[in-house]
């Protein structure tokens, strides 16, 4: 199975910055079309899509977060990346990464090839 850890999430005044980062244990890392999801409070069923980066490096993100967060990669050390800026009270919630599919269209979360990992919460507040 698929190994997730996330770090670096924590407590930020709107308007502050975090970067997030997620260890991929999957030798085929540098193949994979990478995700971060979030979790909001009291969503317990939902998960929001906000990054995706392929392994060409090409990015997509949701509305709600483009123009203030960055995902990016690095294949040397099986890591993703979410540099947050510009951040609001709405973006607190608890961020995961984890490997998805794509058809063209739409994209899923690969749980096929192993569990969410524990997710870093992300809480943002005066």
């Amino acid at each position: 199975q698929v190994r997730l850890v996330e770090s670096g999430g924590g407590l930020v005044q709107p308007g502050g910055s975090l970067r997030l980062s997620c260890v991929v244990s999957r030798s085929t890392f540098s193949l994979n079309t990478m995700g971060w999801y979030r979790r909001a409070p009291g969503k317990q069923r939902e998960r929001e899509l906000v990054a995706t980066i392929g392994p060409d490096g090409s990015t997509d993100y949701a509305d709600s977060v483009r123009g203030r967060f960055t995902i990016s990669r690095d294949n040397t050390k099986n890591t993703v990346y979410l540099q947050m800026n510009s951040l609001k009270p709405m973006d607190t919630a608890t961020y995961y990464c984890i490997e998805v599919g794509y058809t063209g269209t739409l994209y899923w979360p690969r749980t096929d090839l192993g569990p969410w990992g524990q997710g870093t919460q992300v809480t943002v507040s005066s």
